[in-house]
């Protein structure tokens, strides 16, 4: 075996889809900063119970985990931002009133969420904390659909769910963990068969119900729907009208409801959403309310966020990229030379500094050039290298 091949969903980022990763990353940074987010930047690696704490079972089976030789204690690469986020805000910063964070950057993952998924996917997200109401779970769905708009997707769905109406129908039973995990396979799959087998020990119009549950799913009417086949409770029908206010929330067309959708049931605990774009193989970006995660470390706060899955998959829903103009440049020893490339340069100008005959393939079209007119440097554009006269070689317009 070649030993410079890398390891199964690991690969290298090339520079024509680095450039667009990059740029989609500092747009969506500068998006989050004008709403007032943070930009924070934990490490990649932390003290497993502290990289854990508060997290779902998923989460532990994604973490790739290591002896640290300094201290002999066990430690994790990240899987996910999110818990580290909630860390600095509780631990760190351990500020008054709402705080709002954001950060970008890789994460590592044991397991890959779906065949073609990376195991080194670059997660982009945004958290708000100290603040319960619905207002902040709509500013952060708000903030997650105009991230989506700044990746080019189309055909957007928005599924919105929420924990707490599992809650409410599980609330007089006492269920082990493994049956739970059943349940909630089941249900995330719409698995009606392994459903009915998972809920065998629960009373039958409990059953009946996560049946009912499992084929709630669809347009904003399903939350009427919910209302007339659900069990009453106070906990559904808080849970049912948080779903309705934050469907307003969405762009226009946007907005489905899945009730079945209960992905880190034990780590949210409110309403949830999913973005999905037909033609991907998962959601593109999650997010949800997850209270009280701050408590793990010494200080519970009420907590929103989502974060975009993988940034790289999010600069293919738009399609190919047209290259960056750039400008060939000679090397020459002359003053007026290096001026003008150290002008073009200030302005934003891509400008490489090559003998013609070297000039490789790259990630740049090269539409002008700069050439000696006359007594002068100029830049021209490159198609008119063939004139012999220059007329034809106009100077550029600074674009």
């Amino acid at each position: 075996m070649s030993n410079w091949l890398l390891p199964e969903n690991i690969s290298d980022v090339l520079p024509q889809e680095a450039r667009r990763v990059e740029q989609l990353r500092r747009a969506l940074l500068d998006l989050y900063r004008s709403f007032g987010y943070e930009y924070v930047i934990p490490p990649l690696i932390e003290h497993l119970e502290s990289l854990l704490s508060g997290t779902d079972r998923d989460l532990d089976l994604r973490t790739f985990k290591l002896v640290d030789q300094s201290s002999g204690r066990s430690l994790g690469v990240r899987a996910d931002a999110t818990p580290q986020t909630a860390r600095i805000d509780a631990h760190i910063l351990n500020r008054n009133g709402v705080v709002r964070l954001c950060y970008a950057g890789s994460v590592l993952h044991a397991r890959p969420l779906h065949p073609l998924a990376s195991r080194e996917p670059i997660q982009v997200g945004a958290e708000l904390y100290g603040d319960a109401a619905i207002e902040a779970d709509g500013e952060v769905l708000q903030l997650a659909a105009r991230s989506l708009e700044l990746t080019g997707a189309t055909d957007v769905r928005i599924d919105l769910g929420h924990s707490g109406v599992l809650r409410a129908l599980l609330a007089a039973e006492h269920l082990a963990p493994d049956r739970l995990d059943d349940i909630l396979r089941a249900l995330n799959s719409k698995d009606l068969a392994a459903l009915k087998s998972g809920a065998t020990a629960l009373s039958p119009s409990v059953r009946e119900a996560l049946l009912r549950l499992a084929d709630l799913h669809g347009g904003v009417p399903v939350l009427a729907r919910a209302r007339r086949e659900l069990p009453a409770s106070a906990e559904l029908t808080a849970a049912l009208s948080e779903l309705e206010q934050l469907a307003a929330f969405c762009p226009a067309g946007t907005a489905s409801v899945d009730l079945a959708d209960l992905h880190g049931y034990r780590y949210y605990t409110g309403a949830t959403f999913a973005a999905y774009v037909t033609g991907s193989p998962g959601p593109i970006l999650r997010g949800g309310r997850y209270d009280d995660i701050g408590r793990m470390f010494g200080r519970a706060r009420p907590a929103t966020g989502f974060s975009i899955v993988d940034l790289r998959e999010a600069t293919q829903l738009a399609g190919p990229a047209a290259a960056p103009k750039a400008i060939l440049a000679p090397h020459a020893a002359d003053p007026e030379l290096e001026a003008l490339v150290a002008a073009l340069r200030v302005q934003g100008q891509i400008v490489v500094r090559s003998a013609e005959r070297q000039v490789a393939e790259a990630d740049f079209e090269f539409d002008r050039e700069i050439r000696r007119v006359g007594a002068r440097w100029q830049v021209v554009a490159r198609e008119a290298r063939s004139s012999s006269n220059g007329s034809a070689e106009a100077q550029a317009d600074g674009r």
